[in-house]
C-alpha cells in the first residue's frame, strides 16, 4: 500500500501565493507521474498539474500562475501556487503512481485530500 498525505493547504486572499506538499510513503520501489488534482463543491475533479520525469503538465486555467515540482529522493511532490483567485477554491488531492514492492505491482494512490480558500 502507497499513502500519500498533503499537507499546506489553508485561507489566503485573491492575489496571494500558497505551496502544497505531497508525500508517498509505503513499499515504494518506483514513482511514476505525481500530479495534483482539485475538486470545487459542485463541482467535478479536474486536473491542475502533473510532472513525470522532467516534464510537467499543467490544467489551462492554472497554466503561467502554478508550478509543480518534485524530490524523487523524498517521493514529495509541491505545488506552488501564485496569483490565487476565488475559483481556485477547492479541495486539492495529490495523486501518485508507479511500481511497489519487491514484486513491482502497480500502485495508483490518492491523498485526503487539503482545503485551499482565496477569499475575495
Amino acid at each position: 500500500q502507497v499513502h500519500l498525505v498533503e499537507s499546506g493547504g489553508g485561507l489566503v486572499q485573491a492575489g496571494g501565493s500558497l505551496r502544497v506538499s505531497c508525500i508517498a510513503s509505503g513499499k515504494i520501489f518506483s514513482i511514476n507521474a505525481m500530479g495534483w488534482y482539485r475538486q470545487a463543491p459542485g463541482k467535478q475533479r479536474e486536473l491542475v498539474a502533473t510532472i513525470t520525469g522532467g516534464t510537467s503538465n499543467y490544467g489551462d486555467s492554472v497554466k503561467g500562475r502554478f508550478t509543480i515540482s518534485r524530490d524523487n529522493a523524498k517521493n514529495t511532490a509541491f505545488l506552488q501556487m501564485n496569483s490565487l483567485k476565488p475559483d481556485d477554491t477547492a479541495v486539492y488531492y495529490c495523486h501518485a503512481d508507479g511500481l511497489m514492492g519487491t514484486d513491482w505491482v502497480p500502485f495508483s494512490s490518492w491523498g485526503q485530500g487539503t482545503q485551499v480558500t482565496v477569499s475575495s
